[in-house]
């Protein structure tokens, strides 16, 4: 299967003017965006006209589109407020990528805040999220594990695999980030393990070693990752969408689609010796 790539888009200024401008731009076979403020609690203004055209516009040009969920959400508070205000978030976050045509939702798998608590949020985490994703069906939600700092809840593969076999839903996967990833001290050629589940990849170097759990993306083949172990998770993970989020998206999709251009190339190879 052809992967889809693409790359997270700013549409401040207009879903169609400003959001399909730029995947135009970029090439994009598939686009990220917030539907809102990524660092408020206070929903977006909607304009269901303006939703309806960019739905339409999306599907003219067979666009895929993913929302991300607001930043501040975290499904793993110990605050009974964060959790009310997030679960709300994550609902408003669902019926928005509903009315926008769009395919999934990703959200981070958040933070435990304080040590010792990993247990009991897990053993509540289906109850407070399963329900959500089903009452929204059409939209798959992913769960992106972050880079590591403070108490993730998710960050490594391993600890990521146990959070989603606590949500213990198959329609609830894993976006993974290779920046994330990376500086959680993740090998990515264990992402291996997960290819059956993962659902999309956010493609991105980064500035910091192995271990920093630092999440500063860089342009891809500037960083501390490189394009031979990047290249090397598109050949793991095909057929599944990618998307950057870099200070160069025109480069770096490009670069992608070279790279799965080659993939390819060799599969096609393989398969005829």
């Amino acid at each position: 299967m052809r992967v889809r790539i693409g790359s997270h888009v700013a549409v401040a200024g207009g879903l169609v003017k400003v959001g399909l401008a730029e995947a135009a731009e970029v090439g994009a076979e598939i686009i990220q965006l917030f539907a809102g403020n990524p660092r408020s609690w206070v929903p977006a203004a909607v304009d269901p006209a303006a939703d309806e055209a960019f739905r339409t516009a999306c599907a003219e040009r067979d666009l895929a589109v993913v929302v991300h969920a607001p930043h501040l959400i975290n499904l793993c508070s110990p605050s009974d407020v964060v959790l009310s205000r997030s679960t709300a978030a994550l609902e408003l976050t669902m019926q928005r990528a509903a009315s926008l045509g769009a395919s999934t939702v990703v959200v981070h798998a958040g933070s435990l805040v304080t040590a010792g608590r990993r247990a009991d949020v897990l053993r509540g985490l289906r109850d407070l999220v399963v329900p959500i994703a089903h009452r929204w069906h059409d939209v798959r939600l992913l769960i992106e594990p972050t880079a590591g700092a403070g108490e993730a809840a998710a960050s490594t593969i391993d600890s990521s695999v146990e959070y989603l076999d606590a949500l213990d839903d198959p329609g609830i996967g894993p976006c993974l980030d290779t920046c994330h990833l990376h500086a959680a001290g993740e090998d990515l050629a264990s992402i291996e393990q997960v290819a059956d589940r993962v659902g999309l990849i956010h493609v991105n170097d980064s500035r910091d070693p192995a271990g920093s759990r630092r999440d500063r993306h860089e342009s891809l083949g500037r960083g501390t990752i490189g394009l031979p172990a990047l290249e090397n998770v598109l050949s793991a993970l095909q057929g599944i969408p990618m998307l950057v989020e870099t200070p160069t998206h025109v480069r770096d999709v490009a670069l992608l689609k070279d790279m799965r251009d080659r993939v390819g190339a060799a599969d096609r190879c393989s398969a005829v010796r």
